[in-house]
């Protein structure tokens, strides 16, 4: 068994925001050789997510809406968590959406269902973050 690790880096202008990364997977398996295996995509910071869904704007901002309803920015001071940086929320929107995702790769290629693609989910952005592709196989 073989194995392929890569970093993503990202830093978004927004404080929330929901990026497409399934081009920059596909292209680190590429890099890989790997045919046969499993591709690990996991977020490297507690404010992140990586989950896998359909690439609709509708549904992104059906997202947004649903996690700021679950756990509201504002006030800063309904947290506990609260007092040095203000993100107690991003915390609890991370519980939610998920750490990582797993996909199986098939002859060479993420084996998705219909519509299925990966996303990097910011919960507290403007500063430099970064997301782990692991792939093992054959």
């Amino acid at each position: 068994m073989k194995s392929y690790r890569k970093e993503l880096h990202f830093c978004t202008k927004t404080r929330r925001a929901y990026l497409n990364i399934t081009p920059q997977v596909e292209a680190a398996l590429a890099e890989s050789g790997l045919r046969e295996g499993l591709c690990l995509v996991n977020a490297m910071h507690i404010t992140a997510s990586v989950f896998i869904n359909d690439n609709e704007s509708g549904l992104h901002r059906d997202f947004e809406r649903w996690l700021e309803k679950l756990a509201p920015e504002k006030p800063h001071d309904q947290y506990d968590h609260n007092g040095y940086e203000d993100n107690a929320d991003a915390h609890l929107k991370r519980s939610v959406m998920g750490r990582e995702v797993v996909i199986a790769v098939t002859d060479g290629r993420l084996d998705f269902g219909t519509w299925e693609q990966i996303f990097y989910g910011e919960f507290d952005g403007q500063r430099n973050k970064r997301v782990l592709v692991k792939i093992i196989g054959e």
